[in-house]
């Protein structure tokens, strides 16, 4: 099937509501949007990002892209084209409308300037065809707190700092400076802005998603600096020994320490009632389960690709981030659309590095989507060449990528988008 007879273009104010209700078709929700929250998501979009591809006047796929800074190896913001809200509708899957909208929006934003694009992948399969590789991924544990080994009689952290109960009104105070000290420290995060704040403490609601007040406490240190913040819910259940067997599951903790970091998730469980803590999504190599006395007692719920990233500007993508080691290499980038495309040379040294467009041999041949899965230091260039997606020119040349670009730490982006 072909896009005739479909038009893919920006969306117009006009077309606002129809573009709303196709993109909630197309994530299966209800496709009847209130006028109220329509009008709140249409004032808070920037339409000249928005594109739809109409059939005949109705809108049947959708396409938003938004401005973000990711933070990456070293603690450096590189500028993103962030990819959101992409939907086709299931009468117009395979004529290549996804391809349109995407197309255009990765080429205007190499034109702006953007370092790089990102996005949250529903599906594996879509977006590797378009130059995008998994980049950061999430694990999620649930602690047995009775297992754990901590004293419930827990009163306060070890090292002079306190917990501390607070309200939406601290929150929104506090939290963010507070996230902007803790993404400059963790790689793969990315920027939150005044509505996000609004949002996730209930100071706007919006009527597709019930809100429930949530509990949060603070982390100060012994001078009485915020270091820590934890967001949690508690689902209230009593078993068949009539004993309370409540899950407090968490839905934001940052941290500038790992001293705020312990004490946030020993306060958790140590809360009256609580016998199970549900993480939400952490870093594949959080610090969590050893915190505890007993790790075995953090069960392992779910593990997956999370934040995806593609190069558009591969010089400046490259020069922007740290390497903990020091290293040249030559890199063949292909890349179908010619965004990223291109050989490059890479020199690296843990004081900063260097990156130019070259005719030299190449050492390693890789896609754009592989160049994005190694881009924030988690992945691993030998075992790319393992798999046949990576080529090696040079012998030992995945191994000396490997120190070149792995990263101490493993990236980790806690919001989705």
């Amino acid at each position: 099937m072909s896009l005739e007879g479909v038009e893919v273009r920006t969306v117009t104010e006009a077309e606002g509501r129809d573009w709303l209700r196709a993109m909630a078709t197309g994530f299966l929700m209800s496709p009847v949007i209130a006028e109220p929250e329509a009008a709140d998501r249409l004032a808070h979009m920037d339409l000249t990002r928005a594109r739809g591809a109409f059939d005949r006047g109705r809108c049947v796929g959708t396409y938003y892209s938004f401005p973000q800074q990711l933070t990456v190896v070293g603690g450096a913001f590189v500028t993103a084209d962030a990819v959101s809200h992409v939907t086709v509708a299931p009468t117009h899957r395979r004529r290549g409308i996804l391809t349109r909208m995407i197309t255009e929006d990765l080429a205007e934003a190499k034109e702006r300037g953007d370092a790089v694009a990102t996005l949250i992948a529903a599906e594996h399969r879509i977006y590797g065809r378009y130059g995008f590789g998994p980049a950061a991924w999430l694990t999620e544990w649930e602690i047995d707190v009775p297992r754990s080994g901590l004293d419930p009689r827990w009163s306060g952290a070890a090292d002079g700092g306190r917990v501390d109960l607070a309200d939406a009104d601290d929150v929104r105070k506090s939290g963010p400076d507070l996230h902007e000290r803790f993404r400059a420290r963790q790689h793969g995060a990315i920027d939150r802005d005044e509505r996000w704040w609004s949002l996730n403490t209930g100071a706007v609601r919006i009527p597709s998603r019930p809100w429930t007040e949530p509990y949060h406490a603070v982390y100060r240190s012994a001078a009485g600096e915020v270091e820590g913040l934890i967001t949690y819910r508690v689902d209230s259940r009593w078993n068949d020994a009539n004993q309370p067997a409540n899950t407090a599951r968490t839905e934001n903790l940052i941290a500038v320490t790992p001293a705020a970091e312990r004490a946030l998730w020993e306060f958790v469980c140590s809360i009256d009632w609580i016998t199970a803590v549900r993480s939400g999504g952490r870093a594949p190599d959080d610090l969590l389960p050893l915190f505890l006395p007993d790790p075995r007692a953090a069960r392992t719920v779910s593990q997956a690709d999370f934040l995806w990233v593609r190069l558009l500007d591969v010089v400046r993508a490259l020069q922007s981030r740290a390497y903990e080691a020091s290293g040249s290499l030559v890199l063949d980038v292909h890349d179908e659309s010619g965004l990223a495309a291109g050989r490059f040379r890479l020199d690296a040294t843990p004081e900063g590095a260097w990156c130019v467009p070259t005719t030299e041999t190449a050492d390693l041949s890789l896609g754009a989507g592989e160049l994005g899965t190694l881009y924030l230091g988690d992945e691993s260039v030998v075992r790319l060449v393992a798999l046949g997606r990576i080529d090696e020119h040079r012998p030992g040349a995945a191994t000396r990528a490997d120190a070149v670009f792995r990263a101490r730490r493993r990236p980790w982006c806690p919001d989705m988008f």
